[in-house]
């Protein structure tokens, strides 16, 4: 077929230029192959699509497929749109990357709808560089009514967040809002709740993709997050909202299931998801490797690790497992309680580590040292030993205990 179009070029071609409202509509129902349509595309947008390659810097993959966006055949709308950004500070790649997500700004008058748009957040004290970061990351902020839409929108999270700073990274962060619909209602309902500025603040700052979801759909998670105890005064109310708005109810029940496979049965794995609601969010095999070297490996109860959940989001490689073998050596030299819980060594800085489990022992345990540095260490657990090597550093040396 393509041999016969490309024997028939002219007179097709033609008829394409004629019937190209026709051609467009039909590729749903015509059987025209990928490099068909492409050509077609391309014939039509020819100077739409070399201009996204020489000017805007894509390639010619996504300048096609953009071309299916946005349409021009003269230069001049788009050639102002690009100076505007320029000297306003925005980088080749950042022009590249705001064309590609908002392609139809190429065919704005830019004295008329970008720049007030531009001026709006300098008048808000938004440096070059953050005013840039701002606009690539929320793209969609240049094809918004800057009356209807980003004002109110500015103003309500300043009502809420109060920091200009903060404003500014919340709208890095999520890429649309509905102020009337979504937002004023949601936040509305997290102050009817009792929760305080402190625990909105964080959530609308961290967490604005789900804090600005449909009404509904936000209202259904809260009730939910109620019914399990959540405190509306306390931070974990709203992340556990995030994780309920984040999560498929088949995706939360297969966490729960693979907790629960562990020891976590219900009432143990609500306690952790009260503690810790992000548990949920960690992968399958992370939380795997992890219970299997804590539980399996080194003896501790799956119950303490569910006192502790924050345990599971740290490196195995890196903190898990050296901190386990520094306490495991001391435990067996009988200088530590074989009660010890998890995250009175596991959750500590590294400096407060390092001062209360090895420079404090290091006199009594000389080899303490290469215990947490090296990368081969023999852990013993009851009357079971197990040789366990992790690449942590370069060092070759060994130690057995």
């Amino acid at each position: 077929m393509f041999g016969l179009l490309l024997k028939h070029k002219t007179t097709q071609l033609g008829f394409l230029h004629q019937n190209a409202y026709f051609v467009a509509k039909s590729f749903t129902s015509i059987n025209l192959s990928d490099s068909t349509q492409q050509l077609i595309i391309k014939q039509k947008h020819s100077f739409t699509v070399s201009y996204l390659i020489n000017s805007c810097g894509l390639s010619p993959k996504s300048a096609l497929l953009t071309s299916q966006k946005v349409h021009f055949e003269k230069p001049d709308k788009p050639d102002s749109v690009l100076n505007l950004l320029r000297e306003n500070g925005f980088s080749n790649t950042q022009i590249s990357q705001l064309v590609r997500s908002i392609p139809q700004v190429l065919t704005t008058k830019p004295e008329k709808t970008l720049l007030p748009k531009i001026e709006f957040f300098r008048s808000k004290g938004v440096s070059s560089s953050d005013l840039t970061r701002v606009l690539c990351a929320n793209a969609s902020l240049l094809g918004n009514s800057l009356e209807k839409h980003i004002i109110p929108c500015y103003d309500f999270l300043k009502s809420v967040l109060l920091v200009d700073e903060k404003v500014l990274t919340t709208l890095k962060r999520s890429p649309r809002y509905n102020v009337t619909n979504n937002m004023v209602p949601n936040i509305e309902l997290l102050r009817r709740l009792g929760s305080p500025q402190s625990v909105i603040s964080f959530y609308v700052t961290n967490l604005p993709r789900t804090a600005f979801v449909e009404h509904t759909r936000f209202v259904n998670a809260v009730q939910e997050v109620k019914e399990m105890g959540f405190d509306p005064l306390k931070t974990v109310f709203v992340l556990a909202i995030n994780v309920v708005l984040s999560m498929s109810k088949p995706m939360l029940d297969s966490k729960l299931e693979l907790y629960k496979r562990w020891g976590w049965y219900e009432n143990v794995a609500l306690l952790a998801f009260k503690r810790q609601p992000n548990c949920m969010l960690i992968s399958e095999d992370k939380i795997t490797k992890a219970m299997d070297f804590l539980v399996n490996k080194s003896g501790w109860p799956s119950a303490d690790i569910a006192r502790s959940p924050s345990v599971l989001f740290l490196s195995l490689e890196k903190r898990i497992i050296p901190r386990c073998s520094v306490i495991q050596l001391l435990q067996a030299k009988g200088l530590l309680k074989n009660d010890l819980s998890l995250s009175t060594f596991i959750l500590p800085s590294e400096r407060r580590f390092l001062e209360k489990f090895v420079i404090k022992f290091q006199d009594k345990v000389p080899q303490l040292w290469n215990v947490y540095s090296c990368k081969t260490y023999h852990l013993e657990v009851g009357h079971q030993s197990e040789k366990t090597q992790v690449s942590r550093h370069s060092s070759s040396c060994k130690f057995f205990f």
